[in-house]
């Protein structure tokens, strides 16, 4: 009982209460360094549990059995996110890029390395070894993993960002669910990113998005 009230005393201050801080504009609005500052502590928590399986933080044995199930249930899904943009908003298609090339460039590069990788620690690898005894290993452990990876997305301070947050948190949990490759769920969180800033709707992902 006394672990259970600790977890989620856990999970709520740090899943929950810290974007809501940041929202509110009682933090500061800084997604990266809170982000990389809870992922450290995330991957030292890990580091001295015995029980963790430390290889699929960085381990590449799983990825070229595993990656053709997700790539073939994601293409479809990034072609209509596209033609949504395409009819709904033309004039954001591709609006990074044609703005600054450079720019996007560097976007492209580096947010799996900064971004992406953090994230899938600290929602994927983290949360499902860490808050098992609360959500099992089932479907219920990837519906918590996507509510509060959708959540923290208010910082943004629009519908979007939270909406295509919380649908992606589904697919990249079922993904580490199936496959433990954390390795794997961030190339997919990667195509996925790249493709929306590469699309033009990054802007809803912009931590001065909400002024």
């Amino acid at each position: 009982m006394k672990r259970a009230v600790w977890l989620w005393s856990e999970l709520l201050l740090m899943y929950v209460g810290v974007p809501a801080l940041m929202y509110e504009r009682l933090l500061p609005n800084w997604p990266i360094p809170f982000l990389l500052v809870a992922a450290i502590w995330a991957l030292l928590v890990l580091r001295r549990d015995a029980k963790f399986e430390h290889r699929g933080l960085v381990g590449l044995a799983r990825i070229q059995s595993e990656f053709l199930g997700p790539l073939l249930r994601d293409i479809p899904l990034l072609v209509l996110l596209g033609i949504a943009v395409r009819l709904f908003a033309p004039e954001m298609l591709f609006s990074l890029y044609r703005r600054s090339p450079a720019w996007w460039l560097a976007v492209v590069l580096f947010y799996p390395i900064f971004s992406v990788y953090p994230q899938e620690l600290l929602y994927r690898a983290f949360f499902f070894h860490r808050y098992k005894p609360l959500f099992g290993e089932g479907i219920g452990m990837i519906a918590a993993s996507a509510a509060v990876f959708g959540f923290v997305h208010i910082i943004f301070g629009n519908l979007v960002a939270i909406a295509l947050t919380a649908i992606g948190g589904l697919l990249f949990g079922w993904t580490y669910r199936k496959s433990r490759s954390l390795v794997l769920t961030c190339l997919e969180h990667a195509l996925f990113g790249d493709f929306i800033f590469t699309i033009g709707i990054g802007q809803f992902f912009y931590h001065l998005a909400r002024q």
